[in-house]
């Protein structure tokens, strides 16, 4: 799985890096180092404006809540258990399968954490040690997303801001490569050439949209031990990225 993930690019920086043509000035997230289930994420995302669908699409940089809320869900509970969806089954889970199909996006990363259980030599208790991995050239990581849109029904008029809540999943795969040696699963990235078919909401070939995906950084990724801060979702900042040893 993924739960959790460094995201500190500007809105500017990504607006260049995946050729946004919409975005909202009023829009920000600070960096973060440490992001955690149900934050808000930068997601890139192809859809046309809500007021004329017959305009053609436009390419967002959009702040989602992280963790997917069902437009089916009773209520926004359920997002915090579904941060993640298997690329293997999420064309076909009732929860995704209707994301996978019209709801794609791009979550930007600088990398991501992960958890190895550590027996100390000698015997003692288990603990589990962090490890941030990222590619190996430091190049942003396009994480593979499935968007939906949640209707409060709490709230009266559907064109109140507070009646649509827009949530996210990131999709995850079997591990390899130095990923593979921390953990079983990992996130699914993109390589620019795919961007355009990903997130192109009227290509729903669930077969060729699961061709596109693939390891994030093509393998190429370094894993290192950090310090047992990150476990503390409250605790934020560079330091988190830095290599500490056993």
């Amino acid at each position: 799985m993924c739960g959790r993930y460094a995201s500190t690019r500007s809105p500017e920086d990504l607006t260049r890096l995946f050729e946004v043509t919409d975005r909202r000035p009023e829009e920000t997230l600070a960096p973060s180092w440490n992001v955690a289930p149900t934050d808000r994420v930068w997601a890139v995302l192809e859809r046309a404006p809500r007021t004329d669908d017959a305009q053609p699409v436009r390419r967002q940089l959009r702040p989602l809540r992280w963790g997917l809320v069902p437009s089916w869900a009773k209520d926004v509970k359920i997002g915090a258990r579904m941060i993640n969806a298997r690329v293997e089954t999420a064309h076909e889970k009732p929860a995704f399968r209707s994301a996978f199909v019209r709801r794609r996006c791009l979550l930007p990363a600088d990398g991501f954490y992960e958890w190895q259980q550590i027996t100390p030599e000698g015997g003692g208790r288990p603990r589990k040690q962090p490890y941030f991995i990222h590619p190996e050239d430091d190049q942003v990581m396009a994480l593979a997303g499935l968007y939906e849109y949640w209707r409060d029904p709490a709230v009266t008029h559907d064109d109140d801001p507070d009646a649509w809540l827009t949530t996210c999943t990131i999709l995850t795969t079997e591990a390899t490569d130095e990923a593979g040696r921390v953990h079983p699963r990992m996130p699914l990235a993109l390589t620019p050439e795919h961007y355009d078919a990903w997130l192109d909401p009227a290509h729903q070939d669930p077969d060729a949209l699961r061709a596109l995906l693939s390891r994030p950084a093509e393998g190429r990724l370094d894993a290192r031990e950090v310090s047992t801060a990150v476990n503390n979702v409250r605790n934020n900042g560079p330091h988190l990225l830095d290599a500490v040893g056993r």
